[in-house]
């Protein structure tokens, strides 16, 4: 009899059964909107977890409060719902505790960029081997439509009937400006695209930060649609891949160049050597800072890894505190307690 495919061995040594998305797909109905792009994510994050080849029993998904939070109902490993904009403070104890877990952090706009904004920025700069997987849909989906943190100047909304007055976060510049060694942006409704994203996401030894743009067909309908429908992807968004000039548009004709330090688009750009080319894994945010900045209509919406470099965790170096705290010699009690420095209490 031939042996069974494998996806590896568990800790303990045994043959770890091959696992598909069926396997990671809970027996719990699906409570959102029909058409809302949660859906895409969801489908796209089973379809990926089998190819870590890590047993269901470690792996955990933490989220807090909004649509995307009822996230770890179908999923079949643990998971938490918490409370709204903790998750990654819970998911930091939960690391810090049990290392040797995959954990993720499911969120929202406004979930962790609201309330939550203090617990995401502190997760991200102390690099904790996490990954944080923010649905962006610009808009207070689960509470009927209110404007969110990263809705656009002017957006009419129920909390907002005349417009916001606010501008709006960038999600990706946050995760920048705080540190995350990896930080990438995807799209719903390109499958194949967020799919791997998520995998290399996931991958990654450090904090991991997922922008994903999600359609709201209920209250924000098209809020990407000017830049992401198939027939204008690929004239009005940018691909990042490592190692290659930013080239885009659907010959990929067109390119990015520096004209100092700001971006600019040329238009029919014949050679390479005038176009910037990414690298994710320069220590220095110089490079994922213009990528960031880089706003539609203006520009073509990047996409992809926009940084991934490797940087101390903090749960390992606080493990090692912790053994060396252990490992130094202990006063013993018997001196202290009854050697010649004592003191007399008197009423």
């Amino acid at each position: 009899m031939t042996a069974p495919a494998t996806n590896g061995k568990t800790g303990d040594g045994e043959e770890l059964p091959v696992l598909t998305k069926k396997d990671f797909t809970s027996d719990q109905e699906v409570r959102w909107c029909p058409g809302c792009g949660d859906y895409a994510i969801l489908a796209q994050m089973q379809k990926m977890l089998p190819d870590l080849k890590i047993p269901r029993e470690n792996i955990a998904f933490i989220s807090g409060i909004g649509c995307s939070s009822r996230f770890p109902y179908y999923v079949e490993t643990y998971g938490f719902h918490s409370i709204h904009g903790r998750a990654p403070t819970i998911a930091t104890g939960l690391k810090l505790t049990r290392p040797e877990l995959t954990v993720f952090v499911v969120t929202g706009d406004g979930d962790g960029l609201s309330i939550g904004g203090n617990h995401l920025l502190h997760a991200m700069r102390r690099n904790l081997d996490i990954t944080i997987i923010l649905f962006n849909n610009r808009i207070y989906g689960l509470t009927k439509g209110q404007f969110s943190p990263t809705s656009e100047l002017g957006k009419v909304t129920k909390s907002s009937p005349y417009g916001t007055t606010e501008m709006p976060l960038n999600p990706t510049r946050i995760a920048i400006a705080a540190g995350a060694t990896f930080v990438a942006r995807a799209v719903d409704r390109d499958t194949k695209h967020l799919e791997q994203v998520l995998y290399e996401a996931a991958q990654h030894k450090g904090t991991s930060f997922v922008e994903v743009y999600q359609n709201c067909n209920i209250f924000n309908d098209g809020a990407f649609a000017a830049f992401t429908d198939k027939d204008v992807r690929d004239d009005r968004m940018l691909y990042l891949e490592d190692g290659q000039p930013l080239r885009f548009g659907k010959e990929r004709q067109h390119g990015i160049k520096l004209n100092g330090f700001l971006p600019e688009v040329e238009w029919d750009a014949p050679e390479d050597a005038e176009l910037l080319v990414h690298d994710a894994a320069t220590p220095h945010t110089n490079l994922a800072n213009i990528l960031a900045h880089m706003d539609y209509p203006d520009f073509p919406v990047p996409v992809g890894i926009f940084r991934r470099v490797e940087a101390p965790r903090y749960e390992e170096m606080l493990e090692e505190q912790v053994q060396d705290a252990r490992e130094r010699a202990a006063p013993e009690f018997e001196p202290l307690l009854h050697g010649s420095e004592t003191w007399r209490v008197n009423d």
